[in-house]
C-alpha cells in the first residue's frame, strides 16, 4: 500500500503533458517509427498554460508553410484586415481636346497579389479592365497615342528571396514579383510524355508572353520515375529552358511555372483588351526595368519611365480575404506579397531586408523573442527559415491578444479544407481544429487552434517534423494521431 502511495505522489508532481494519452502516444515515437532519426519536436498549451503535449520543443526547425502563420498574421496585426493593395493609372504626356492622350498609359502598381488571378477573391480580369476603362473615360481619354507601359517600381530588390532553391523559382511557388504582377506570375505548360528519350511534347496555354524565348530540353523518361520538370528562367532576359524529365506513364497535365515578367504581361493583357474594345492605342506594351527605363516587347531599353500624372485607382479585395486565400490554399506567391507589403509599409522599401526588419518589429510588440526564430521570407519556401515549437505556440497564444486576431482565426483552414483536404477524416470535434499545414522534402508541420463550443481557443499546438525519411503519409498519419488524441 505504501509503495502505491508513493508512486500516486510522484505521479502527482510530474508535468501534466506526462499524464496525457498524447504525451504517452509521443514518447513511443521518439525511437521507432516514421520519425525515427528524424529532428522533430511538438508542443501544446492549454488555455490555462498547462502543458499537454511536449517534446523537443525547443528546438529550432524549418517550419515549410508555417510561415505563413507568422506573416499573416503580423500583417493582419499591423496592417489591419480591411487594408487593401491599390493599382492606379497614371499618364505622361497631354490628354489633348478630341480625348487624345499623347503619351504613355501607366498601370502603376501597388502589391495587389490577385490582379488577372484565377481564385475565389480576385476580380475577374475583364472586369478589371472595364474599371480601368471606366478611369480613362472619367479623365477625358478616348485613344492612347502611346504605350500601355507596366510599372512594378514600388517594389524594389529582387523578385525572389536569394536563399530559395534555384530550381524552386522556376515553379509557381517560387515565383516573386515586383508591385505589378499578373495571375500570380505564374504561367501554365500542357505537358505529355513521348515516346522513351524522346522531348516532352511542351505548349503554353496562359497567359500569352510573346517576347519570351522558349527552348525544351526536357526529356521523357521511362515508366515510374515520375515528373521532375522544371523551367529555368531569369528576370534579366526573355529567355527560359524546360528541362528535366517526364515518365512515360504520366497522364497529360497542366504544369504551373514562373513568369518572371508579371507588369509586362499586365500591360499586354490590358493594350490586348483596349483593341479587342474598341480602343485606338498607337504604341504597343511595355514595363520599366529595374534601372527606371522603358522597355518594350524587343527588350530594347529606350528612354527613362516619366513620373506619371495620377488619374485614379482600383483596390484589392481585404487583407483579411487575401490571409485566408494564403492559408487555406498555402499560396507562397500571396504570402510573399504580402511580407514585401510590410517592408513597404514600415520603410516605404519593400526589399526583403526591409520586410525581416518590419515583420521583427511587430514580434516585438507581441512581446515576443526574436532569438527564437529565423525570418527569412513570407512563405517558408527558404530552408533558412527557422523556428521552434515552443516559438510558435507562444506566438499563436500573443496572436489572441490582437485586434485582429478574429480575421487570423478565421483565415486558418479546418480539416477538409485546402491543404488539409483529408487530415482527420470521421473524427466527430475535428470541425474544432483550425491550423495550417506545411511540407517540403523532408518536412511535415502543423500548428494551429482546437476550439471549444463557443470558437475559443482551448489548445494551441505545433507539431514540427524534419529531416524524415519516411513517407510523408506515414509521418502524416503520426502527427494526425497526435492531433486525434488532443482532440479527445
Amino acid at each position: 500500500m505504501r509503495r502505491i502511495l508513493t508512486i500516486a505522489a510522484l505521479l502527482a508532481f510530474l508535468p501534466a503533458a506526462a499524464q496525457t494519452p498524447a504525451q504517452k502516444y509521443v514518447q513511443r515515437q521518439t525511437g521507432s517509427g516514421p520519425l525515427k532519426g528524424a529532428v522533430w519536436g511538438v508542443m501544446a498549451r492549454d488555455a490555462d498554460g498547462n502543458t499537454l503535449l511536449e517534446y523537443n520543443s525547443g528546438q529550432r526547425m524549418v517550419p515549410a508553410s508555417n510561415m505563413k502563420l507568422v506573416t499573416t498574421g503580423t500583417a493582419l496585426h499591423a496592417l489591419g484586415p480591411e487594408y487593401r493593395y491599390s493599382t492606379s493609372l497614371g499618364y505622361t504626356g497631354t490628354i489633348l481636346d478630341d480625348g487624345t492622350l499623347q503619351g504613355d498609359l501607366y498601370i502603376i502598381g501597388g502589391g495587389d497579389p490577385t490582379l488577372g488571378a484565377k481564385d475565389s477573391i480576385a476580380l475577374k480580369t475583364d472586369a478589371l479592365f472595364w474599371k480601368w476603362k471606366t478611369l480613362l473615360k472619367e479623365a477625358g481619354i478616348q485613344r492612347i497615342n502611346g504605350r500601355i507601359v507596366g510599372d512594378g517600381r514600388a517594389y524594389e530588390g529582387n523578385l525572389e528571396q536569394n536563399s530559395w532553391s534555384y530550381n524552386d523559382t522556376g515553379t509557381y511557388y517560387g515565383t516573386g514579383g515586383n508591385a505589378l504582377c499578373f495571375y500570380g506570375n505564374a504561367v501554365d505548360l500542357q505537358v505529355k510524355a513521348s515516346a522513351l528519350g524522346d522531348t516532352v511534347k511542351a505548349t503554353q496555354t496562359y497567359p500569352e508572353t510573346p517576347w519570351m524565348h522558349f527552348s525544351n530540353y526536357s526529356i521523357t523518361g521511362p515508366a515510374g520515375t515520375g515528373n521532375s520538370l522544371y523551367l529555368y528562367t531569369t528576370d534579366l532576359a526573355p529567355y527560359a529552358e524546360l528541362r528535366g524529365s517526364f515518365a512515360t506513364d504520366r497522364p497529360a497535365k497542366t504544369e504551373h511555372f514562373a513568369n518572371k515578367f508579371g507588369a509586362l504581361t499586365c500591360a499586354y493583357y490590358f493594350w490586348k483588351n483596349l483593341r479587342a474594345t474598341g480602343w485606338e492605342v498607337s504604341g504597343g506594351y511595355a514595363d520599366v526595368n529595374r534601372s527606371g527605363y522603358i522597355r518594350g516587347e524587343d527588350f530594347v531599353a529606350t528612354e527613362k519611365a516619366g513620373k506619371p500624372t495620377l488619374i485614379g485607382s482600383t483596390q484589392s479585395p481585404t487583407l483579411r480575404q487575401i490571409a485566408r486565400e494564403t492559408n487555406v490554399r498555402s499560396d507562397n506567391f500571396y504570402a510573399e506579397m504580402i511580407f514585401r507589403s510590410m517592408g513597404e509599409a514600415a520603410t516605404e522599401l519593400a526589399l526583403y531586408d526591409s520586410s525581416y526588419v518590419a515583420v521583427n518589429e511587430v514580434l516585438l510588440g507581441l512581446g515576443l523573442d526574436l532569438e527564437g526564430i529565423s525570418c527569412k521570407d513570407g512563405s517558408g519556401l527558404s530552408r533558412h527559415d527557422n523556428l521552434s515549437p515552443a516559438w510558435m505556440v507562444s506566438f499563436l497564444e500573443a496572436m489572441e491578444k490582437s485586434p485582429a486576431f478574429d480575421a487570423f482565426l478565421s483565415s486558418l483552414p479546418r480539416p477538409g479544407e485546402g491543404t488539409l483536404s483529408g487530415m482527420l477524416a470521421n473524427l466527430p470535434l475535428a470541425g474544432r481544429v483550425r491550423m495550417k499545414s506545411g511540407s517540403m522534402e523532408g518536412t511535415l508541420c502543423y500548428s494551429g487552434y482546437i476550439l471549444d463550443a463557443a470558437g475559443t481557443p482551448k489548445i494551441t499546438f505545433s507539431l514540427l517534423a524534419n529531416n524524415t525519411t519516411a513517407k510523408q503519409s506515414e509521418v502524416r498519419a503520426v502527427l494526425s494521431r497526435m492531433l486525434a488524441l488532443l482532440l479527445e
